[in-house]
């Protein structure tokens, strides 16, 4: 009983270890192919071999994919060093598509963009070197699809604000102009207050003075709310210009990205196109570059 029972133990060994040599092979066969693309500087194989699924479902076109997730869990330890590796040709070919982007490093494989070249440039992104894709700040890209699309009003991004602010500006300067017109005015009320106080009153005439006193005391009110607000104008008319000037920065700046946009692609839906469509098209770039020297080289 005890030899069936070794025996047994013995082929499960034997299994154990055949399988466990096939799985480090495969592994060690996959670094090797990776190392191997490096030093050949093939950057179109070592996105293949970094995520499979994804090459065979964009380029290869195949229903399922032939990676291995297992295989590829061996490099994220190294995924920074591989991402400043593939990003030479990569932003090199992104300078050429995106001309109006300019890329900024934060540290090792990471990259940031922004977008122009003039002053007060907004940071518009991150990009992701190993998905080949650009990571928009959402704020801002959502404020030039919006400028696009207000194109068919013929308004900029912050017409309506701006139109606002400047209604509400007209106002105040109303209420300061006003000033002297105000102060002629409490100037009758009051002498008409006086009036009434020095007027001797008829007892049935006694509610109908009381009522008038009381609109009058209401007006003086007014008048004097009237006034602290012009008081007040003042800032609030300087803080609006600055707004207005804020606005009218931004709607300038956004009037150069989407001039750049129509520039090189013609308009803002083709833009979005072909950023869905940029990996598919960096690796057919590589397909057909192959061999191209690295900008740092």
């Amino acid at each position: 009983m005890a030899n069936i029972q070794d025996s047994v133990i013995q082929r499960e060994h034997v299994l154990a270890t055949t399988e466990l040599s096939k799985a480090v092979a495969n592994k060690a066969r996959y670094l090797q192919t990776l190392a191997a693309a490096i030093q050949d500087q093939d950057d179109r194989l070592v996105y293949q071999l970094i995520d499979g699924e994804r090459y065979s479902k964009e380029i290869l076109q195949a229903k399922h994919g032939s990676s291995d997730e297992r295989n590829e869990q061996l490099v994220l330890d190294i995924s920074d060093k591989l991402s400043q590796y593939l990003s030479g040709n990569l932003i090199a070919y992104l300078r050429e598509t995106y001309p109006f982007f300019y890329f900024e490093q934060t540290s090792l494989g990471h990259f940031q963009f922004y977008f122009g070249n003039w002053w007060d440039r907004r940071l518009f992104g991150a990009l992701d070197v190993l998905k080949v894709k650009f990571n928009f700040d959402q704020t801002e890209y959502k404020k030039l699809e919006l400028a696009f699309k207000l194109e068919t009003q013929k308004k900029r991004l912050n017409s309506d604000k701006i139109a606002e602010i400047s209604q509400q500006t007209d106002q105040l300067q109303s209420l300061i102009d006003s000033q002297d017109s105000r102060d002629q005015e409490k100037e009758k009320v009051r002498l008409q207050l006086k009036k009434l106080a020095q007027d001797k009153v008829l007892p049935w005439e006694a509610s109908k003075a009381k009522e008038a006193k009381q609109k009058l005391v209401e007006r003086l009110s007014f008048l004097t709310d009237q006034d602290e607000k012009a008081q007040q104008a003042y800032k609030i008319i300087r803080e609006s210009e600055e707004k207005v000037l804020v606005l009218s920065k931004e709607d300038t700046l956004i009037g150069y990205e989407k001039q750049s946009i129509v520039a090189k692609f013609g308009s803002f839906e083709n833009f979005t196109a072909r950023n869905e469509s940029l990996y598919r098209d960096y690796i057919a770039d590589l397909i057909a570059t192959k061999g191209r020297v690295k900008i740092n080289e």
